[in-house]
């Protein structure tokens, strides 16, 4: 039984898989609360395997990792890490080491699927976008605030925006010029999402014309998913290039 972990700033999710099935997914917002959702579901089945990736302080990572191993002593604990190259991919950074970790083992798993050049866009909290050539080699990326630190910072700076939740969740249904500020800003926000993605595919495209793949994941990816020909929008993509990396981290 393998236990894969993909631990954010705010959310840890988690994926159970057992002989190459994964059959139970789900997102916890402590180390205390993971610890309950999957003891739910492994019952009395052993785990033999955590595999561990982590944006999170060390502090915060050794804190889970202790949690781990109190409730799961015989499992063995793989953390994964940025290297110089892993699975056929060159990281691309000057300092290999300040390359993110979930950008990383997002490349890892978009490389390894497509097995050409591809455009990988994570549109979380942040939005990031990295360019793999056919070789494997990363040619770099970007980095953008994404939708909610957007509205954050509108609603911080800007005295006279203000709106609550519930008019959020029902202006992005359509996009034409808002007639609330709730509406002005939810869908100014999503346009500025869409012209940065079409921004990389073009960057894409010039590099490679037609010759590569897109990839898309991250909370918001649903919003613009459906303007991209022929994207590949895998919501687990970081859970791909864990098990690749895996193998690379040191036992805990």
């Amino acid at each position: 039984m393998i236990l894969d972990l993909d631990c954010g700033n705010t959310l840890i999710k988690w994926q159970l898989q057992t002989n190459g099935r994964v059959f139970a997914r789900g997102r916890a917002l402590s180390d205390q609360e993971l610890v309950r959702q999957v003891g739910c579901q492994l019952d009395t089945t052993p785990l033999d395997l955590c595999r561990l990736a982590s944006v999170r302080s060390p502090a915060e990572t050794q804190e889970l990792l202790a949690v781990l191993q109190m409730h799961y002593p015989h499992a063995r604990l793989l953390q994964a890490t940025v290297v110089e190259s892993c699975a056929g991919v060159h990281n691309g950074y000057l300092e290999p080491g300040r390359l993110g970790l979930d950008r990383w083992l997002a490349m890892l798993g978009a490389y390894h699927a497509a097995r050409q050049a591809c455009l990988v866009l994570d549109l979380g909290t942040a939005v990031t976008a990295d360019l793999v050539d056919a070789a494997g080699r990363h040619l770099g990326g970007y980095i953008c605030p994404g939708l909610p630190l957007m509205r954050t910072q509108l609603q911080t700076h800007t005295r006279r925006i203000r709106y609550d939740e519930q008019e959020a969740a029902l202006s992005p249904q359509e996009l034409p010029p808002g007639c609330s500020t709730a509406e002005a800003v939810e869908r100014g926000c999503i346009l500025m999402l869409r012209g940065f993605v079409l921004t990389q595919l073009e960057l894409a495209r010039s590099y490679w014309q037609e010759s590569f793949e897109v990839f898309l994941t991250g909370g918001d990816a649903a919003l613009v998913a459906d303007h991209i020909p022929g994207v590949r929008h895998v919501p687990d993509l970081v859970f791909s290039g864990l098990a690749l990396a895996c193998p690379l981290g040191g036992e805990v």
